[in-house]
């Protein structure tokens, strides 16, 4: 009775999100109040059944009921409760149903906290949205429906596909959907000023926050993705230019390009139609990534679906948003104002470099991932694409904008001085020089591009603190003052610098891994002995072990240093899950300090010894920790006021209460 209440509250949504379509956008071209005021209501409305089919889906999978036929093929009886709850999402069904609960949420968001926009501002942007859920619910509806049954359940399950069991499966998903649909919002907003035909200061207030949500949970789904595959997966790697990887990458990019943009638009009015575009163009590439996913075309661990069907379904939905939202644009914007005008060496100036090379690195990741799929369709023969291409055409794009990143925050609006701002930058730029010096001659293995990029992240972390201290005053004014400004800066200043200094450690750990990293094969036996780095790995053993719902055989390893010293021990393993018959590699990991020793084993050798592949990876753990900074940056920045209050409302005058003096005499 819960799955059928589950589906029914699904369909109720689909009906209410076409209502939230219809009816408010009547209202905008009527002038009508009453059916503008429709759209808040009805979106909270369209959430809150959402969120009941999802909690009915999600009480199946704890209660193992296998009368489900996605309960069936993702869940096992044995599996821990931790898994049975992120299987809900680890399936193609249940994960397009998430993703319509956050579309559903953002939705409800721009209801609850949108009270102060214009009301046909509102009412247009909840329509767009109402159109966006309907669409996907019906996706949902007609081809990945969660809810159907089996006429006879059977007694057990097929368990969840085995590389998914694991706590990133818990923060991965949500953390890529809720900052793909978050741009859905952004979208929206586009939209409805292209339908209103105009842009306002309620409509820049509010893009940027949303934006700015939308990019830090982007930024903690790629990093986690990134993590777990590197950990998951036994491959040693942290990134592959897989075609999926790069479908959550384009939106980071274009999105990162949007946020800059939006920064422009809401301080000096300028770039109001380019913003709008990216807008358009970030959310249509969070459209492209699911339909890569979910349509067949791709052959990646990350896919979920190969059906045509439902790939033609998602394509129809490619057309009718990206199509017709462009084509919107076509016919609107020339009727837009176009901003205020700058000085080339300005901050706005900074900016506009920014998005020119984000964009153009959008552009050849675009073309990198979709040239092998127009290949096969035309051609039928299939080629790959991989990271030689990728490196060669998106390095030497990266590299010019990581260098000019901390001028930016330094310049001054509408007409700056890059003399003024180089000197300011010149502790950075020693620091920098004297790291790549460090490097070269004191790093054994360290190449001169290598020690160049050494340098270039390490201008980007001291970029990133010379702001905060050149804004504090710090050195021209005594340090009780220096702190009273330090603490008084805005949170947005805050925030900038901590996504650029978190820039600065990603790059760094890049560098880092590339570079220097040791990698060792051998077959070993136990009491044999492998040299990584510094470091000697002794087999000690192998061992068989029972989980709930697999085998495994763990080989046990012993870590010792240069000198002699046993440090402990690293345990690597192979998984059997019974019911799906499927094999994984669990990787052992010691992490010392912000490097890491990454053993793996392979299949056993005919003389009885196992295939071990170790890896020495110097500070790996600056790419995710350099993550992990760039989305407090960006939360910090949400925390600021001048971003949580939006755009103001017009209050009325409250009446002048008068005392008895005043009062005029009767």
């Amino acid at each position: 009775m819960i799955v059928e209440a589950g589906h029914f509250a699904l369909v109720l949504a689909f009906v209410l999100a076409v209502v939230q379509f219809a009816v408010p956008l009547i209202g905008t071209r009527t002038g009508d109040d009453r059916l503008m005021a429709v759209a808040a209501p009805v979106t909270i409305a369209g959430f809150a059944l959402t969120a009941l089919s999802f909690a009915a889906l999600t009480m199946a999978y704890v209660q193992s009921d296998f009368s489900v036929v996605n309960v069936w093929e993702n869940s096992h009886s044995l599996k821990p409760m931790l898994y049975k709850v992120t299987g809900v999402w680890g399936n193609h069904e249940g994960s397009m149903l998430l993703w319509v609960l956050i579309l559903t949420f953002f939705g409800a968001l721009v209801a609850w906290f949108g009270s102060n926009l214009p009301a046909s501002l509102r009412a247009n942007v909840l329509s767009v949205q109402g159109l966006v859920g309907a669409a996907f619910l019906l996706f949902v509806l007609a081809t990945s429906n969660p809810f159907a049954r089996i006429e006879t359940p059977p007694f057990e399950g097929r368990d969840l596909n085995p590389i998914l069991q694991d706590i990133g499966l818990a923060i991965h998903p949500p953390l890529l959907y809720l900052g793909y649909v978050g741009f859905s919002v952004c979208f929206s907003f586009a939209v409805a000023a292209l339908i209103e035909g105009r842009i306002d200061a309620a409509w820049a207030r509010w893009v940027r926050p949303w934006t700015l949500a939308a990019w830090v949970f982007l930024t903690g789904g790629i990093a986690m993705g990134s993590y777990w595959a590197y950990y998951e997966l036994g491959w040693g790697g942290w990134w592959f230019w897989d075609p999926v990887e790069n479908a959550s990458f384009l939106p980071w990019l274009s999105g990162t390009a949007l946020l800059h943009s939006a920064i422009v638009m809401e301080k000096r009015s300028a770039l109001k139609i380019w913003t709008l575009l990216l807008a358009i163009l970030t959310f249509s590439l969070s459209l492209l990534g699911t339909f890569l996913v979910r349509s067949g075309v791709l052959t990646s661990v990350h896919a979920f679906a190969t059906d045509p069907t439902r790939g033609l379904f998602i394509l129809f939905i490619l057309m009718l948003f990206i199509g017709g939202s462009l084509s919107l644009f076509a016919l609107r914007a020339s009727s837009l104002t176009q901003g205020g005008l700058f000085q080339p060496i300005s901050r706005e100036g900074a900016l506009v470099l920014n998005n020119l090379f984000l964009t153009t690195a959008t552009a050849t990741v675009l073309i990198g991932t979709l040239y092998p799929l127009l290949v096969e369709a035309v051609t039928g023969d299939k080629i790959s694409v991989g990271a030689p291409f990728f490196n060669m055409t998106f390095v030497p794009l990266a590299l010019p904008l990581l260098i000019a990143v901390p001028f930016g925050p330094l310049l001054a609006w509408k007409r700056g001085d890059l003399y003024a701002v180089t000197q300011r930058l010149y502790a950075a730029l020693g620091g920098a020089l004297l790291t790549v010096l460090i490097a070269l001659f004191f790093v054994d293995g360290m190449g001169v591009l290598a020690a160049f990029g050494v340098g270039v992240a390490t201008w980007l972390v001291l970029g990133a603190l010379t702001d905060l201290a050149l804004k504090a005053g710090i050195g021209s004014v005594t340090t009780a003052v220096a702190w009273r400004r330090f603490r008084g800066l805005p949170r947005s200043v805050f925030g900038t610098a901590l996504a650029h200094l978190g820039l600065g450690l990603t790059t760094l750990g890049i560098v880092a891994v590339t570079s220097l990293d040791v990698e060792e094969i051998a077959v070993m036996k136990p009491g044999d002995t492998l040299a990584v780095a510094n470091y000697t790995l002794r087999f000690e053993e192998m061992t068989p072990f029972q989980g709930p719902n697999f085998t495994s055989d763990k080989a046990r390893f012993t870590y010792i240093n240069a000198w002699g010293r046993e440090l402990g021990e690293v345990i690597s393993s192979k998984r059997l899950y019974t019911a799906r018959q499927m094999p994984t590699t669990e990787a052992g990991i010691v992490t010392r300090g912000l490097s890491q020793l990454y053993v793996s084993i392979g299949d056993p050798t005919a003389d009885g010894g196992i295939v071990v592949r170790a890896w020495w990876k110097p500070l790996v753990l600056l790419i995710w920790l350099g993550g992990l900074v760039m989305m407090i940056g960006g939360t910090v920045s949400l925390l600021d006021r001048r971003l949580r209050v939006g755009a103001p409302a017009a209050r009325k005058a409250k009446p002048k209460v008068l005392t008895p003096a005043e009062t005029p005499a009767q």
